[in-house]
């Protein structure tokens, strides 16, 4: 699994592993895991380029819109067999 380190706003470094990414109406979206959590049934998060087109490097952040999460949440089951989408 691919691991990336995302630079937070206060410049804290978080450790994400990528489930799976894909593009939806021209936005990228990535589907990770955050590697320190011990459940069995880890949390994992949306989250979406919102980066310039000419942006040197890509900047996400958490989908929160609920709309947006279900329907992305479905393509992403759809694209993985054993991931559902609980939103709390």
């Amino acid at each position: 699994m691919e691991k990336l380190t995302f630079i937070t706003e206060n410049n804290e470094e978080v450790l994400f592993y990528i489930i799976e990414e894909t593009r939806v109406n021209g936005t990228d979206y990535l589907l990770v895991a955050d590697p320190d959590d011990t459940e069995e049934e880890g949390s994992v998060f949306l989250m979406k380029d919102t980066s310039p087109e000419d942006a040197a490097e890509a900047v996400y952040e958490f989908v929160e819109d609920e709309a947006e999460m279900d329907y992305i949440g479905k393509i992403f089951e759809e694209l993985l067999d054993d991931v559902e989408f609980e939103n709390e």
